[in-house]
């Protein structure tokens, strides 16, 4: 399955503008740029977290911006903005990143602190 949207104005949701983004099952690209091109790509199982945001007038006009938390160098907050369709397309993101995960056996660990004192050792 593939995603392609235009970033469009916040106002009136209208495609008058030179990026486009790209989301596959692996990988996720940003192309920007009339005369100066730009391409960004990001993998998808180096996406962490995605979160849905939605203005007043976004909603009003049907679009959305979807932010992802990646562990991408070039792009550790990767932005998909104003879009049509951000809902399905973070829902789609969600799933094939961790999707992507599981098949290059990769493993994100976070240190939560489990509060133990028997393994802090004492200071001096």
């Amino acid at each position: 399955m593939e995603f392609q949207e235009r970033k469009r104005w916040p106002f009136l949701g209208l495609p008058f503008t030179f990026t486009v983004y790209t989301v596959r099952e692996d990988l996720i690209t940003v192309d920007e740029g009339f005369l100066n091109k730009r391409e960004n790509d990001c993998y998808m199982y180096k996406v962490q977290d995605v979160e849905l945001l939605r203005s007043f007038w976004e909603r009003l006009f049907g679009i959305g911006t979807v932010k992802c938390y990646t562990g991408d160098t070039t792009n550790p907050q990767l932005y998909l903005s104003h879009i049509k369709n951000a809902k399905e397309i973070k829902d789609f993101i969600l799933e094939a990143s961790e999707k992507a995960r599981i098949k290059r056996r990769t493993l994100n660990m976070l240190d939560i602190g489990t509060g133990d004192s028997a393994d802090v050792e004492p200071e001096e």
